[in-house]
């Protein structure tokens, strides 16, 4: 598979991106380069090549401890404690500047 001119154009008006001829040379390059360097590791034999469950197994683990408690000293604080109640849904649009009764209501931003 090629990534055409086409197809950067296409990508650049979904994302809303005004691209130079540069950037659109540079791009194109960029991603081909990338979709390259995958057919090289999809050529690859790896019939014998173990699969990693876990990648982080061999580094900073807590070997004292057994299953995913040895990476709890990865998880954040309010995670680790328990997860906070939010906002009940009436409470958090009583501060809305503008609301239909069930969402926040925002300007537009984003012309085309």
């Amino acid at each position: 598979m090629k990534v055409t001119e086409k197809d950067v154009a296409y990508v650049a008006e979904l994302a809303n991106l005004e691209l130079t001829e540069e950037e659109r040379v540079r791009m194109l390059r960029d991603l081909n380069s990338i979709l390259g360097h995958i057919d090289m590791l999809n050529a690859l034999d790896t019939a014998n090549v173990l699969a990693m469950a876990q990648v982080s197994e061999r580094f900073g683990a807590d070997e004292s401890k057994a299953g995913s408690e040895r990476f709890m000293y990865a998880s954040r604080e309010d995670v680790r404690e328990g997860l906070r109640k939010s906002l009940a849904h009436d409470v958090a649009l009583a501060n809305a500047p503008d609301s239909d009764g069930t969402f926040f209501e925002v300007p537009k931003v984003i012309e085309r």
